[in-house]
C-alpha cells in the first residue's frame, strides 16, 4: 500500500500514523540490535529521504556519504529491512540514497543501493561521483569533494611536469611507468611504486602525474600528500575522535599519491589505517601511487603484509644520475631560466663534480649564477670551486651506507640480503666486516647508526669489525689493495 501524505506534506502508513513515527521505533531498535557503538558510527546518521515510502514498497532513507552507505549496505542491510517489516508489512525493500545532509532533493543521476529481496548488495560502485553540497545548504554541512581535496592534497608544483623532466637511462622506466598511469583512463598498474634515492626524480614524477590527470581528467579526484601528513591527519583524527571522516575523505577519492612511505616505518597505528585505505582503494578500483627511498622489499619497520601490497603492481626504480643526464639537465635549466653567461666547460664541470641529486646540482647552478650577476666576474671553473667549495667538499665524502653494502656485496659475490642476516660464516661475515669498516671510514654515521643499518647489530660489533679490518690490513698486502680498490670505486 502506498503511504498517504496529509496536509501537512509528512507521509503516513495505511493506519493513519505518520512515517517519521515508525522510523524512530525502528532506530530505537536498530540502537538495541546493534548496540550503542555501532548505531551511533554508523546508523545515526541515516535519515528519511524525500520518497519516504513508495507504492512499490520501497522505503528510502539518505546518507551524506558513499562510503557509509555502502558500509551500512554490506554489514547492516538484511537486520534493517527486517524491522522494516517488523513495523510495517508493506516494506519490501529499504533503498540508501547517497545525499548530503539537509538536501531536499536528490542529486539528479546519483545511484542508490537497494536492500530487498533478489537484489544483490553492490560491494563496491563503480566509480560514481561524490555529490556537490548546494551553495544554498546551512553550514555544518558535508563539504563537497573540492575543499575535502584541497584540505587533503598539498599543492603541486607547477614546476614539475613531464615537459620539464629530463629523462636518461636511470630514469627513462620511470617515467614511462608514471606517463602510462597518468594517461590511461583505467587502473594500470596498482600499485605504482617509484624508489630511489634523495633528489633524483621521485616528487617530480609525483606531481607531474597529478598536473597531467587533473589536466586530462577533471573530473577524477586526485590527493597528492606526504606521508608524514597522512600521519598527522590522522592523529587529529584520533584526536578529535573523529576517524569516520578520516576514513571517509581517504576511501572517496580517484588517485591518491604518498610520498616518502618510509616515513610511516615503525609506525604501527599509522601502517594499520594506510593498510586497510590501501585495500579498500584497491578494492574499488581507484589508483595508488607511492613514492619511496627503496624498493618495497627492503622497506624497514614496514610490516610484511605492507610491504608485499606495496610490491603488487609495478616497482620502478629511478637510479643515480650518470654524466649524461645531469649535464642534460643543467643544460636544460640554463637555458629554460636565460643563464646564457654559464660557459659549457662548467656545466661540465658541475656534472662530474656533483653526483649525488638533482636538487644540489640545480642549487649550484643558481649559486655561480648569482655569483656572476651580483659580483660581476664571469663565471669560470676556478671561480666556481671557489663558491662552490662546500658543496664540492660534501660531494666529495657522501656515500651511503646502502651503497657500500651493495657494492662490497658485489665484489665478493654475496647477496645484499647478507649485510644484514644474521649469517655468521666466514664467507659472510668478512665482507660484511668490510662493509662496516668503509662506512666508518666514508660516512659520517654513528657506530649504532652503523649497526643498526647491519641488521640492528650493536655498535659494540662495528667497533670489532673495524679494527679486524685494520689488523688485516696492516699484515695482508693483498688483502689491503682490495679495500683500497672497493674505496676508489664508491669514492668515483
Amino acid at each position: 500500500m502506498p503511504a498517504e501524505q496529509p496536509a501537512d506534506g509528512v507521509p503516513t502508513v495505511p493506519n493513519g500514523e505518520p512515517l517519521d513515527v515508525q522510523w524512530q521505533r525502528v532506530r530505537a531498535r536498530l540502537r538495541v540490535s546493534f548496540g550503542d557503538a555501532a548505531f551511533n558510527s554508523w546508523l545515526k546518521p541515516l535519515a528519511l529521504a524525500d520518497e519516504g515510502l513508495a507504492d512499490d514498497g520501497d522505503v528510502h532513507l539518505a546518507v551524506p556519504t558513499r562510503f557509509m552507505r555502502d558500509w551500512v549496505a554490506n554489514h547492516y542491510s538484511e537486520r534493517l529491512r527486517e524491522i522494516w517489516r517488523l513495523e510495517n508489512a508493506a516494506v519490501r525493500r529499504v533503498v540508501i540514497h547517497v545525499r548530503p545532509t539537509g538536501a531536499l532533493q536528490a542529486p539528479q543521476g546519483k545511484p542508490v543501493m537497494p536492500v530487498g529481496d533478489h537484489q544483490p548488495v553492490a560491494t563496491s560502485v563503480a566509480r560514481p561521483s561524490v555529490p556537490r553540497v548546494p551553495s544554498t545548504l546551512p553550514a555544518l554541512q558535508v563539504r563537497d569533494m573540492d575543499d575535502i581535496e584541497r584540505e587533503l592534497s598539498a599543492p603541486l608544483d607547477p614546476r614539475f611536469t613531464f615537459d620539464s623532466f629530463i629523462t636518461g637511462k636511470s630514469n627513462e622506466l620511470a617515467r614511462a611507468a608514471a606517463l602510462r598511469v597518468a594517461e590511461s583512463p583505467t587502473v594500470t598498474y596498482n600499485p605504482l611504486f617509484l624508489y630511489g634515492g634523495v633528489g633524483l626524480g621521485k616528487t617530480h614524477l609525483m606531481h607531474a602525474i597529478g598536473w597531467h590527470i587533473r589536466q586530462r581528467f577533471p573530473e577524477r579526484r586526485v590527493v597528492y600528500l606526504s606521508a608524514e601528513k597522512f600521519m598527522y591527519q590522522f592523529i587529529r583524527a584520533l584526536r578529535f575522535k573523529d576517524t569516520m571522516a578520516f576514513k571517509e575523505q581517504f576511501r572517496s577519492v580517484d588517485v591518491l599519491m604518498i610520498d616518502d612511505i618510509q616515513f610511516i616505518a615503525g609506525k604501527e597505528s599509522t601502517q594499520e589505517e594506510f593498510f586497510h585505505t590501501f585495500n579498500a582503494l584497491c578494492d574499488q578500483n581507484r589508483q595508488i601511487i607511492v613514492s619511496g627511498d627503496r624498493s618495497p622489499s627492503d622497506l624497514e619497520g614496514i610490516e610484511e603484509r605492507m610491504r608485499s601490497r606495496l610490491g603488487w603492481g609495478l616497482v620502478a626504480d629511478i637510479h643515480p644520475t650518470d654524466f649524461e643526464l645531469r649535464l642534460s639537465i643543467l643544460q636544460a635549466k640554463a637555458e629554460k631560466n636565460g643563464l646564457t653567461n654559464i660557459p659549457q666547460d662548467v656545466l661540465e664541470f658541475l656534472a662530474r663534480r656533483i653526483t649525488s641529486n638533482v636538487r644540489e646540482l640545480e642549487g649550484a647552478l643558481n649559486r655561480i649564477s648569482a655569483y656572476a650577476s651580483l659580483v660581476g666576474k664571469p663565471v669560470t671553473v676556478t671561480s666556481a670551486q671557489e663558491v662552490l667549495q662546500d658543496l664540492l667538499r660534501a660531494n666529495d665524502r657522501k656515500v651511503t651506507i646502502e651503497e657500500i653494502q651493495k657494492r662490497v656485496a658485489e665484489h665478493y659475490s654475496i647477496r645484499f640480503a647478507d649485510m644484514h642476516s644474521p649469517r655468521r660464516a666466514r664467507a659472510v661475515a668478512r665482507p660484511r666486516q668490510v662493509a662496516m669498516y668503509l662506512a666508518k671510514q666514508l660516512t659520517s654515521r654513528s657506530l649504532p647508526e652503523i649497526g643498526r643499518k647491519f641488521g640492528g647489530r650493536d655498535h659494540t660489533t662495528v667497533m670489532h669489525a673495524v679494527r679486524k679490518i685494520e689488523e688485516l690490513r696492516e699484515i695482508d698486502a693483498a688483502f689491503a689493495e682490495d679495500i683500497d680498490l672497493l674505496r676508489r670505486k664508491l669514492e668515483s
